[in-house]
């Protein structure tokens, strides 16, 4: 009997850890507490996405999330959560979300490797899919 007829089964690989979608500096994650601390309902967290629009073609988009959606990748960073849109997920893989603050304004930045280029009032951008 020929012994390639009984070989054993090829051990499974397993698979690799998926990468995180993002992560957060320690000020985004300061805001984040106190957003969702101050919130007049129950927030489990940011939901962060992309939609079409602006000068340069895209924008980020920053709500409340009151739940979590079965298609949300969740990402927990220093102790807060982020849901991140299903759609938006190779776009900000790899992104850095911040929060500056100055006397003009206050708002999340996104650090984004992913980013083609922005409009000059920097409100939109242009993406373009990781490499996965």
């Amino acid at each position: 009997m020929n012994d390639m007829t009984h070989a054993s089964p090829t051990p499974a690989k397993k698979p690799r850890p998926r990468p995180q979608v993002m992560k957060l500096t320690d000020a985004a994650a300061t805001r984040i507490t106190e957003l969702t601390q101050r919130a007049d309902s129950e927030i489990v967290g940011l939901r962060v996405g992309i939609k079409n629009g602006g000068c340069a073609g895209q924008s980020y988009t920053v709500e409340y999330a009151h739940e979590i959606r079965p298609t949300d990748e969740v990402v927990e960073d220093k102790g807060v959560k982020i849901l991140v849109d299903p759609k938006a997920v190779l776009f900000l893989l790899g992104t850095e979300m911040d929060y500056k603050a100055d006397k003009m304004q206050a708002q999340f930045v996104f650090n984004n490797p992913n980013q083609v280029s922005a409009c000059g009032c920097g409100e939109s951008v242009q993406l373009k899919p990781a490499t996965v």
